[in-house]
């Protein structure tokens, strides 16, 4: 694919939304004008600096799907998308690795610059739950209409995708019939979460505790170092709601986490705030990190030095941590040419927990600088999967009641050049009136059940509080 026209309106001020939309307009219809066929396929972008502009709001005043919204950790990196100018995506079942090479050929045509934001399934070799139905194995997808925000610089985009072969005229009047229906105020009555009527758990805490009693005892016989447990928590509404709901009113600005929302069809969505990056890649060089070993504050008081302190003085966290932290290191040997995984342990704060988490920097080799090598060597992670990495999937999909569809999955955006993932924990799937609350423990001998079932509590505190709702 040819380098995008990038088309960006010379102004000597960002403009305020609506003129922005009515410039944007202008410049696609002055463009339409002068089209003409195309010999290959070819992508033309257009942008418009605009005043500041919430993106979710905006996100949320739109009626245009798929949707989604992307926030990373550090929070200087914002986009909302509705649309779909292009899309990459799979839906057969397989292992990941089929579809995580199928992504990279597709990758190899587009735009060397060009983000599409998507993810990918946890175990594509898993048969998913009915609430899963709109999620494939893997979808990437290109806006049509994006707002960013990018080191607090704010910018109104549009795509306009062209195949050799197709109507060109039909594709323009489409973007500007989705442009003419930008919305910049919110709807009536849409602000508000229904209350809940019933909250469930799969498993429930018996259950839970006899197949962590069973799990325990593989860690004596040796079958297993580590494990990754999780639980699925049902959230019965009164009545169907926009599942952006809960991004809007997620009240822990200060968070240190990812923030995620992907809504394929209207009312069914996938969102996560998760503390958990998978890697971040710039060509050929490489940031991961190790995150494992958890403690609630609420438990302790408050203060970040005694919640770190505690973790570090607990056996068990120091190992569950340790296992990760060697087995990524040994994981990128054969992908890296040099790896410098950090010494000391750092505290990564949230609301009510602390995780230890472990940097690292890494330089991919020539012909290992490719985001399929990285997600084909890092997914799954053992803080979500297990250790060792097969065997642990397996225990999974037999002890799990229900099937983990995009949770604990690879998500964010990826080109050809650069790459963003983060590990889809503390995680959600939004259809109609139900939503299904998914986090996990990390099981390693000498493991308390009750205290692991307490944790994952602790976990979906932070979304069941958008509800004013407690376990």
């Amino acid at each position: 694919m040819n380098k995008p026209t990038d088309i960006i309106e010379q102004v000597s001020k960002p403009l305020p939304l609506e003129q922005a939309i009515s410039t944007l307009q202008k410049k696609v219809l002055d463009h339409a004008a002068a089209a003409g066929s195309v010999s290959e396929p070819y992508l033309h972008t257009f942008s418009i600096p605009v005043s500041p502009t919430a993106p979710l709001l905006w996100l949320h005043n739109q009626d245009v799907y798929p949707k989604f919204f992307w926030s990373n950790r550090e929070k200087d990196d914002l986009v909302a998308g509705i649309g779909m100018a292009d899309a990459i995506e799979y839906e057969k079942t397989g292992p990941n690795s089929v579809s995580f090479d199928i992504l990279q050929e597709a990758l190899a045509k587009k735009d060397p610059e060009t983000r599409y934001f998507g993810g990918f399934c946890f175990n594509n070799e898993q048969k998913q739950d009915e609430h899963w139905h709109a999620f494939k194995s893997f979808m990437f997808v290109l806006p049509d209409i994006q707002l960013a925000v990018k080191n607090g610089n704010h910018t109104l985009s549009c795509h306009l995708m062209l195949e050799p072969g197709e109507n060109t005229e039909t594709h323009y009047h489409r973007l500007l019939d989705v442009i003419d229906n930008m919305r910049t105020s919110a709807p009536p009555d849409a602000s508000t979460l229904p209350e809940i009527q019933s909250i469930t758990f799969s498993p429930d805490q018996k259950q839970w505790m006899e197949t962590c009693s069973r799990i325990l005892e593989r860690f004596q016989e040796g079958l297993m170092g580590k494990i990754i447990l999780a639980r699925q928590t049902l959230l019965e509404f009164e009545r169907g709601f926009s599942p952006l709901l809960f991004l809007l009113r997620y009240p822990f600005s200060e968070s240190s986490t990812y923030r995620y929302y992907f809504e394929p069809e209207k009312n069914t969505a996938f969102f996560s705030f998760t503390p958990e990056r998978l890697y971040r890649r710039n060509n050929n060089e490489l940031l991961t990190e190790a995150l494992a070993g958890t403690c609630s504050r609420e438990t302790i008081g408050d203060g970040d030095g005694d919640a770190c302190e505690q973790l570090l003085n607990s056996e068990k966290d120091i190992r569950e941590h340790k296992f990760v932290k060697d087995t990524i290191a040994k994981e990128l040997e054969p992908i890296c040419s040099e790896i410098d995984m950090e010494k000391r342990v750092r505290a990564l704060q949230l609301n009510r927990l602390v995780h230890l988490y472990t940097q690292c920097r890494a330089t991919l080799n020539d012909e290992s600088s490719s985001d399929t090598a990285v997600l084909k060597t890092l997914h799954p992670t053992p803080a979500v999967g297990g250790v060792p990495k097969t065997k642990a999937l397996e225990q999974i999909i037999h002890l799990e009641p229900f099937s983990r569809g995009w949770y604990a999955g690879p998500v964010g955006w990826i080109s050809r050049n650069s790459a963003e993932f983060a590990v889809a924990i503390r995680s959600a799937v939004a259809r109609d009136n139900n939503v299904y609350l998914y986090s996990g423990a990390g099981l390693v001998r000498g493991s308390d059940p009750a205290s692991e079932w307490e944790e994952v509590d602790q976990k979906i505190a932070d979304i069941l509080a958008i509800t004013r709702q407690k376990v």
